[in-house]
């Protein structure tokens, strides 16, 4: 135990990276397995990308914990072991502030989509380095005033504006959160952000107290040693607790690893709660297709639009029908619920609109800005544009196609099998039970039901009839 207060390495830093690295592993692991077991495709943009930085964050923030504060015991030989790379750039604008950064653009985006109903007007490329300029401007000042001494401890006049930074973070999202309060999110979003600002305020509080007296009392061997020891585990409970509690992705979120029922969701119409929005049923009506109808007409039926999916997908074009599905699916929502409609129309953008989405629908780019730049979300036409140019191309392209391909057969016998069955059941729903009649023979249609048992007579008088 003998000066692993200075150069580490006590039992109780030992023990309290085995926390750090346990938590990193479950913050790994709860940010993939729901995407492995529901086999969600991986998301684009910022969906992707903002968690992914915030788990990268939360790995240099424990990692820079652990090399500034001397928990594992190794000698400073090259300038990447300095003071300097992990205890200002990689624990500041690296670690926390980059995990801080994150979670308030995506509370902005919140904010914007929900509040002004417009997508975020900043790219998150762009939003997210902006967010960390004041870490930067002070890691540089840090850098080129140099008061760090050998074990990475600062002077007192420069802990406190170190400490503002994440209070005046958490103050802005504190702010935003404020801003939305009033919107009914249908996948608890407002509370996890509530859950996130608390998680936060909590670990902060903790940390800044014990950074506070690692700074402070040098001399004191137990303080050190427990400050650190206590610095790290809190570090380790706020990466996960943070990014736990995260929003990003509504349908992971929906699809709770705790929750059986939840396996069944696979779209976003059902997510939502979208009448008719899952998987064809019985109950689904079928359609006496006439080629000649209008293809919009058609498609509104749900067993030929899944039939005429089916052979868009098998020639690798079915990008522009799944579009038009899940826009029948939007329509369905009312008018009168903003918030379900944003909902799905940022679902659909994300999907189908963004440019390189996963199913990036072909439309002009003058009806992609249009949609991109709305001022109104919840616009009942926003899609109108983008609908009937492709409904153009589709009757084109695929339309011709499918009237001689295998699946319009396939779709036309099935619905012949459905009509013989529903008029067998129309049969079998009739009541054939014996009953009694007033007319009597041989006008009694039922009176064969009523014949006699015992067997003809032989005198020659009687008959059979008799």
């Amino acid at each position: 135990m003998t000066g692993c207060d200075v150069i580490g390495g006590c039992p109780s830093d030992y023990v309290a990276l085995s926390v750090a690295i346990l938590s990193f592993v479950l913050l790994l692991l709860r940010s993939t397995l729901p995407f492995l077991i529901h086999k969600i495709p991986r998301p684009k943009g910022s969906s992707f990308w903002l968690p992914t930085i915030q788990t990268m964050a939360s790995f240099n923030l424990l990692l820079s914990l652990a090399m500034s504060l001397n928990i594992v015991r190794f000698h400073r030989r090259h300038w990447w072991q300095s003071c300097y790379v992990w205890a200002v750039w990689i624990n500041g604008p690296l670690g926390f502030g980059l995990l801080l950064s994150c979670r308030l653009i995506q509370a902005a985006h919140l904010y914007c989509v929900f509040v002004k109903r417009r997508l975020f007007p900043i790219r998150s490329y762009i939003s997210l380095p902006l967010a960390l300029l004041p870490w930067v401007a002070w890691a540089t000042l840090l850098h080129i005033k140099q008061p760090l001494n050998n074990r990475c401890h600062m002077g007192a006049q420069w802990i406190v504006p170190y400490m503002c930074f994440p209070v005046v973070y958490i103050a802005v999202l504190v702010c935003i959160t404020g801003a939305i309060h009033h919107i009914e999110f249908k996948f608890d979003e407002l509370k996890d952000l509530w859950r996130a600002i608390l998680v936060t305020m909590f670990s902060v509080g903790v940390g800044v107290v014990s950074y506070v007296l690692n700074e402070t009392h040098e001399e004191s061997m137990w303080l050190q040693v427990t400050t650190r020891c206590v610095l790290l585990v809190v570090a380790s409970f706020l990466v996960v607790a943070f990014f736990s509690i995260s929003f990003s992705q509504p349908l992971v979120s929906v699809m709770s690893l705790n929750k059986k029922e939840s396996f069944n969701i696979k779209t976003m119409g059902e997510a939502l709660g979208i009448p008719d929005s899952g998987i064809l049923s019985q109950n689904d009506p079928t359609l006496d297709v006439d080629p000649n109808d209008p293809l919009d007409k058609l498609l509104q039926n749900k067993r030929f639009r899944s039939s005429f999916m089916e052979f868009a997908d098998s020639c690798l074009a079915g990008e522009s029908v799944h579009f038009y599905n899940e826009v029948l699916q939007l329509e369905r929502i009312p008018v009168n619920d903003p918030v379900k409609r944003i909902y799905m129309v940022r679902h659909i953008i994300e999907k189908y609109i963004n440019t390189g989405s996963p199913m990036e629908v072909n439309i002009s780019h003058r009806t992609r800005q249009e949609i991109l730049t709305t001022l109104d979300l919840a616009d009942p036409d926003l899609f109108k544009n983008a609908v009937n140019e492709l409904l153009q191309l589709i009757n084109m392209n695929l339309a011709k196609d499918y009237w001689s391909s295998m699946f319009f057969i396939k779709f036309k016998e099935e619905a012949a099998m459905r009509s013989v069955d529903h008029e067998l059941e129309q049969v079998n729903g009739w009541n054939f039970s014996p009953r009694l009649s007033s007319v009597r023979c041989p006008d009694d249609p039922f009176y064969q039901d009523h014949i006699p048992r015992d067997p003809p007579s032989h005198d020659g008088h009687g008959s059979y009839l008799r």
